[in-house]
């Protein structure tokens, strides 16, 4: 039958959108399923290669196939809201690791980011989002210290952007955002539950204040199944 790829595809789907194979999971092996529907492996991978690419598992070199956790966040691409806003909307709250607050002198990438000379000084702030228990997201913040002099733990676990717009009364106005996929780096593997993934998604935020004063450089890398980016598009006539 030249289309029981698709039947076997559609009970799959079935079967994990119900609940039956939970996601985190792996599915059965390729011989296993062959066995199951009495049919060839090349029909097994086309389900699989349909299954991958609609969202539903993640091929993992070595060890199969995981299900994919089909619930993400939305990130909108055209707007500028903090993680705890965003945060705020979960049902399950998520939690913020804070791995390093340190004022330093940065290096030519970062003076080069945010526009600081070699005299200025800038807060590295390194956090990690945990969201359903792993780790999803590697938020690495550097703020102008001429605008930010100080931050703390606390300040950060909680919102960096509520402490500047409500303690130094600054305007948070804008921002200019880059978004790119790459492979991880140990930082990332280290940091991050990967689970197999070999790609990150990369949001590099330049953010403005509102006399234009360019504050904070971002660079947010998220596992690809958790999250998705959301824009509102409208034609000009």
């Amino acid at each position: 039958m030249n289309n029981k790829y698709i039947v076997i595809y559609n009970e799959l789907v079935e079967q994990i959108e119900k609940g039956e194979m939970e996601s985190g999971s792996y599915l059965p092996s390729e011989h296993e399923l062959k066995d199951r529907y009495d049919t060839s492996r090349e029909t097994i991978r086309k389900s699989l290669n349909l299954l991958s690419q609609n969202g539903y598992i993640q091929k993992v070199r070595g060890k199969g196939s995981i299900i994919i956790e089909r619930s993400k966040l939305d990130f909108p691409v055209s707007g500028l809201v903090s993680f705890k806003e965003l945060a705020d909307k979960m049902e399950k709250k998520p939690e913020t690791i804070v791995n390093k607050l340190e004022l330093i002198q940065p290096t030519t990438y970062i003076r080069q980011q945010l526009n600081t000379s070699s005299k200025d000084k800038v807060w590295e702030v390194i956090r990690t989002r945990v969201i359903g228990g792993k780790k999803v997201i590697l938020d690495k913040d550097y703020l102008n210290n001429s605008f930010v002099p100080t931050l703390t733990d606390e300040i950060c676990q909680d919102s960096i952007y509520a402490y500047v717009e409500n303690e130094l009364n600054l305007m948070i106005s804008f921002a200019k955002k880059e978004i790119t996929v790459d492979q991880p780096t140990e930082e990332d593997r280290e940091l991050l539950d990967l689970e197999g993934f070999s790609a990150i998604v990369i949001i590099k935020n330049y953010v403005y204040l509102d006399d234009a004063s360019l504050f904070q450089y971002t660079e947010s890398r998220h596992r690809p199944d958790k999250f998705r980016f959301v824009d509102f598009a409208r034609r000009n006539q």
